[in-house]
Order: structure tokens, then sequence, then C-alpha cells
């Protein structure tokens, strides 16, 4: 608004030809233009006494535009005492008002060779100065000018910016030379800037620094140069949040924009230390899109690399505590809004994400992604972890095409003894509306599940994991797999099917599937748990298993034995109370409790038993109905033992608690 106001200086001339004597003069004008300004429905009135030493001006507009400066206002006026200053100029200090707005404090000296008008607002103030030899020039001084005082001006630059908060100061000149373009230079200090768009994709708090500021205004367009350094500070550009160091970031850039077709920033220069150095050439569309990218970029300084810049970028990944250390450089170039080229290459980076469990050592290479002709590029490491489980060196070879990269070749990954082979991976890397697309087939060899299981904190196992899995695909932040895996254990087999994942790399990450447990062998599998000895054959299901965050949130299970000839099915005294005690289950008689304590083990038919797991409740279930309760254990022989459950409603984590206390050995028996 400053800038618009103070053109209307040119009209104070009217005053200095009034005699002394007149008492009043009043001048109504229809139009002024000036090379910056326009004023329409002018009126200046002059009430000067005779033989006063002063008089009182009244300067009103009933409309001004600064078009090319973003200016525009209603109904402006200032009133000011109009003295001589004895020099042959003259001085006026008022209130100036505009209609809608607050008021300001304008102060102006006309002398014979100069002008001089000064803005001010509590502690803010705007100077001008024009000297009669350069009428073409203005210099403008800002002290602790608020931002909110150029928003007009960089609306032009940019429409949906609003300046929100920061102060300004520095000086610049003002020229506006006949038939040629306005143009605006000189240094400016900013300190706790804020910015922010309607939509939020954008925005910036407490910026602070000192730049260099080139702006002209060509007919139809906007030239742009800026050159200095940000300090402190932090902004968010869609998912790409920026937290700024303490000490200065140079930076540079020459900018031509147009209103129908955006932003082109032919030259950006950015160096933060070893974090992060950056040259290239950018276009941005009229809503601040990003539409073209051809950049260089270097980092010698990982962790300061992704606390300072790959923040955002890692908390959508769920990878919010990502550390490394290493080097990398890349050029990444796009085109109409699409990534064209990635060129990345990693010297001995090592990551470690220990929210997920999931770390590398010695990432070399190179990846090199082509959205035309095919490039091939080939990445390795040394080593790596996931959840406690470590694997060993591979090398993935990668051929890129038409904006994917492919493997050339099966990778092979040491695991557990055995390995995992991921054959046919494409990657598909974020474009328009889609985000991230994955897709692999996955091969299981000879994985130890005693090794799996002891690396994951449980008992130690016997068997082995095999399986193959022909297509899996991850987009939309779901992982699906086709096929199934067979886990060869407990002398039986473990079949998984309709595998999927929700948000495998996110907050809360949920898996789904289906179990189909075959011929397990019941003595192998109590002898591990400690849970008291059972021989015999198990087959069930666990249907419509879901798990958030790794705990199960819902499943439908059935187990059961079955009868195979030459296995003698027999549950020991101690198998018998744990079973009780975590179904609160009793024996069918009172007969059965007097006996319990005088066997060591005893003959069983069959044993089975279910839970339907939903809103933390598990609905139970067992052989058959047995009067108010269900049938767990069906005895055999002398004496006969059975056992029956009678809640059919278990609270979940009550349940999880029992199942605990027998893994511990805490549950003892107790005979009646």
């Amino acid at each position: 608004m400053p800038r618009a106001i103070l053109h209307l200086l040119p009209l104070l001339l009217l005053a200095s030809v009034l005699p002394a004597q007149a008492r009043t003069m009043t001048a109504k004008i229809e139009r002024v233009t000036t090379a910056v300004v326009t004023l329409e429905g002018v009126e200046v009135r002059l009430d000067w006494p005779a033989q006063a030493a002063t008089g009182e001006l009244r300067l009103r507009a009933g409309r001004v535009d600064a078009a090319d400066l973003g200016y525009h206002f209603q109904s402006l006026e200032w009133r000011c005492p109009l003295a001589r200053d004895g020099q042959g100029g003259w001085q006026c200090d008022g209130e100036l008002h505009a209609a809608g707005g607050k008021s300001f404090r304008l102060s102006v000296a006309l002398a014979s060779g100069s002008t001089d008008a000064a803005l001010s607002q509590g502690d803010a103030r705007f100077a001008l100065h024009r000297s009669a030899a350069t009428p073409d020039d203005t210099v403008l001084d800002l002290a602790r000018v608020p931002v909110a005082w150029v928003q007009a001006l960089s609306s032009q630059a940019w429409s949906d910016g609003r300046l929100t908060a920061g102060t300004v100061d520095g000086q610049l000149a003002v020229r506006t030379p006949a038939n040629r373009p306005l143009r605006v230079d000189g240094t400016l200090a900013l300190a706790g800037g804020a910015l922010e768009t309607p939509d939020g994709s954008i925005a910036a708090e407490q910026l602070g620094g000192r730049f260099r500021i080139d702006y002209r205004k060509p007919v139809g367009t906007t030239l742009l140069a800026l050159d200095g350094e940000l300090r402190g500070g932090q902004f968010l550009y869609g998912t790409t949040y920026v937290v700024l160091p303490e000490t200065p970031v140079p930076f540079a850039l020459d900018a031509l924009g147009d209103g129908a077709r955006g932003w082109s920033l032919s030259s950006i220069q950015w160096r933060d230390g070893e974090a992060l150095v950056a040259q290239g050439s950018a276009a941005f569309g009229p809503d601040a899109s990003l539409k073209d990218l051809d950049i260089e970029l270097r980092s010698g300084d990982l962790p300061g690399l992704a606390a300072r810049y790959l923040s955002g970028w890692l908390a959508i990944a769920g990878l919010p505590d990502l550390s490394g250390s290493g080097a990398l450089d890349a050029r990444v170039r796009m085109a109409d809004g699409r990534l064209a080229s990635v060129d990345a290459r990693l010297h001995d980076i090592s990551l470690d994400a220990a929210g997920k469990g999931l770390a590398f050592a010695g990432l070399d290479g190179d990846v090199r992604l082509s959205g035309s002709a095919p490039v091939d590029s080939e990445l390795r490491w040394r080593s790596g972890s996931l959840q406690g489980i470590e694997f060993g060196a591979a090398t993935l070879p990668w051929r890129s095409a038409d904006g994917a990269l492919r493997s050339r070749a099966p990778v092979a990954v040491p695991m557990l003894g055995g390995q995992v082979r991921f054959d046919g991976i494409v990657l598909q890397p974020p474009a328009g509306d889609e985000g991230l697309r994955i897709g692999f087939g996955l091969a299981l060899q000879g994985l130890q599940l005693g090794e799996l299981s002891q690396s994951l904190g449980g008992p130690a196992f016997r068997g082995t994991l095999d399986g193959t899995i022909p297509v899996a695909r991850y987009a939309g932040d779901r992982l699906d797999f086709d096929g199934g895996l067979s886990m060869q254990v407990f002398d039986g087999r473990v079949e998984v099917t309709s595998l999927s994942m929700e948000r495998p790399f996110g907050v809360a990450p949920t898996l789904s599937a289906d179990f189909a447990l075959h011929d397990l062998d019941l003595l192998a599998i109590t002898e591990v748990f400690d849970f008291g000895s059972i021989s015999g054959r198990l087959d069930g299901r666990i249907d419509d298993l879901r798990l958030v965050d790794w705990s199960p949130v819902a499943f439908d299970a059935e187990l059961h034995t079955v009868r195979r000839q030459g296995v003698r099915q027999r549950i020991s005294q101690r198998a018998v109370q744990n079973i009780s005690s975590v179904g609160d289950a009793s024996f069918a008689g009172s007969l059965q409790a007097r006996l319990i304590g005088l066997f060591d083990d005893f003959g069983y038919s069959r044993i089975g038993i279910s839970c339907r797991l939903a809103n933390q409740v598990c609905a139970m279930g067992g052989l058959h109905s047995a009067g108010d309760g269900f049938t767990i254990v069906e005895g055999a022989g002398i004496p006969r033992l059975d056992v029956v459950g009678f809640n059919r409603n278990v609270d979940w984590p009550t349940l999880v608690e029992r199942l605990a206390a027998v893994g511990s050995g805490d549950v003892k028996p107790v005979f009646e």
C-alpha cells in the first residue's frame, strides 16, 4: 500500500503556487496518470487564513490503482498542516486514511530539488526520496516494515501466497524510465517471516535472511532475481518439509513469471554445508505445482539431509527415526509434472530405521531411472537386518525404461540358514495421482524356523519355512500376495494364504491372512511351549486373521486332534490343568477331580477348541455341547477324563494373560 500512496505526492505541487493571502482553494482533477499509479476522482483543498504561517491541506482520491504493483484503494484521504520550510519548499505531516484500512502517519517534504516522504505506523517506517536530477528514480528505505504491507506486490508474483508474519528492513531503488519497464532493486533483510496458501500445501514460519532483489516488469511478464542467504525457520511444500539451520544457507535464483503459465526458474543454487548442495532449474504452474525440474544434488552429511530436508517423506514412508551415514549425489529430472529420470550414486551408506527394525550396511552403487531409453544400474549392500533377523550381502541389477525400474536377474538374499529370492521386481515411482507401485515374485527356501523364532524372542521351533508367492503387489499403501507359503514345522505342514498388508511402511500396519494346519505333532508343540505333554496329531484352521500393529484384533480359529494309526493319544496331568486354567474349564465330575492327582497322564479320544475373536471378546467352543458348556477334551480308557468349558465369552486380554502365565510356568496344579 505505501508505494501507491506516495505516488500522490505530485499533486502537492499545486500548493506551492497558492498566494499567501488566499483563504481557500480547491482543485478537482478527473484523472492523474504516472508511470506507476493512476488516480481518479482527485480533489485537493487548501485552507490558508490570511497572514497565517500555515494552512491545512486536504487531499482526496476516489480510486487509486497501481496495477504493476498490485495495489488498489478506494476513498483515500490525507489531511495535514502545510507550511513553508523557509528555503522555497513545503512540509506537511498528518494522518492518512483509506477505506477499510488502518490509518498511517504520512510526512512529506517538497524541496526545490527533491521530494522526501515517510509513511509510518507504530515502529514501522517506510521512507521515500526523489531527486529532480534523476526524476525516474525513487529510493525507498524500510525499517521494521510488516510483510503484510507488500502483500499486494507479492501477489503479483504469486497469487495464492499469503504473507502472515514478519518484518522487512533495507533499501530499494524504484526506476520508472519512459518507454521502459518498471524495475525495483536493492537489499532486504527478513525477520520472522511466515506465509501460507489457502489449502495449506505451502507454508513457512520464522524465516530469516538477507538477500538482494532485482524485480522487473516488462509487458506481460515478470523478471525476478534473488541472491542472498536464509537463516533459520521452516517451510512446507506438499510433502517436503524443510527445517533450516541457524547458520546461513546461501542461495540464488533467476526467475521469469507469466501469469498464464506460472514461473520458470532458469537458475537455482543452494548451499547448506555438507547436508545439501543443489543447482539446476525448475518450472512451476500458476497454482505453484512443480511442472519441470532439472537439478543436481550432493550430500556428504546424510543425518543432516534427513533431518533438514527428508523428514516429511520419511514420515510418510513410516521411517521418521531413520538415521544413517555415508554420501550420495544425484541428478533428478521432471517433465510435465512426471519424473523423467533419476541418476543417483550411493557411497558406502548405512541406514538404520530403529522403529521399524530395518537396517542396511554398505549400500553402494547406483540407481538410474529413465522415462525413455533403457539404462542399466546396480545397487549392492554388505549386510542388513529386519526385526532383528540378519541377512547377508546381495546385489540388485536394475534396468529402467518408460519410467519404471525392473530387476535384470533374480536377487537372492541369504537369511536364516536359507535364502529369500526375489523375482521380476518392478518399481513404478509416483506419477500424477498415482503413488508408488511395486511388483515382485517371492520364494523362500530352507529358512530355519528355530532361528526365526529365537530372533523374535520366541521358543526354539523345529522346522523350515518354504514357499513361493508368484506375484506380490504394492499400491495405494497396500501389499497383496498371490499364492501362498508352506511351513514344514512340527513334523507337519502349515499353509498361509490370502496374505495381505495395509500400511506396511506406515502407522499401525495391518496384516490379514488365513492359516491351515495339517498333521502337526502335538507332543513337539507342547514340549516347545512347556505346556505339559499331549501326544497325537493336530489339524485346524485360523481364518480371517487380522493383526493391527502386530496384535490380533480378529480371527476365527478351530483346532482339533485327528486319529492316526500307530500314534498314541495321551494327555499329561499338567496339560489338563493348563487347559482348564486358560479356558475356564473344569472336569466333568467330582470323582475325576479326586482321581486326577493319582495319575501322570490320561488317554483321550478327541481334543477340540475354537475361538472367534471380535471386539476384544473370544467366543469359545469345543468338540460339542455339554449341557450349559462345551467339551474340550473327550476322555478314553480308565480313568476316563472329560474337560468341559463353561464360559463361552472370554475377554481376549485376560485370555492372553493366562496363556502367558502358562508359558512362564506360573500356573500350578490345583487338586480338589
